[in-house]
């Protein structure tokens, strides 16, 4: 699996962005899909995830770090293969490296893929 993150890029305090991921390769295997961040000098912490909807499923499963919860929205397309990170009332904290990962269990803590970061920057 072969994921493609894209979308960063400054913006000033209270802004907003979009990070999209792309997942290619053997997406059947896909199931949690999410994203992580790393702030300089800091651990990479989880940020959001959400799984895939099976068939017959009652929908997918949305979670969130405590700190962007109400600012931050997941959405996924599992025909474009594509999720996506609504980022809305950013903090300069939120400054980091974002990271997409892929897993083929309904956690994002396991074993999984990551794609190449993109640089989120709040700064006014």
């Amino acid at each position: 699996v072969q994921l493609q993150a894209s979308g960063g890029g400054l913006v000033q305090p209270g802004g907003s962005l979009t990070l999209s991921c792309a997942a290619s390769g053997s997406i059947f295997s896909v199931n949690a899909m999410g994203w992580y961040r790393q702030a300089p000098g800091k651990e990479r912490e989880f940020v959001a995830g959400i799984n895939r909807v099976r068939s017959g499923g009652s929908g997918s499963t949305h979670y969130y770090a405590d700190s962007v919860k109400g600012r931050f929205t997941i959405s996924r397309d599992n025909a474009k293969n594509t999720v996506w990170l609504q980022m809305n009332s950013l903090k300069p904290e939120d400054t980091a490296v974002y990271y997409c990962k892929a897993t083929s269990t309904p956690s994002l803590a396991t074993e999984g893929y990551w794609g190449q970061g993109t640089q989120v920057t709040v700064s006014s």
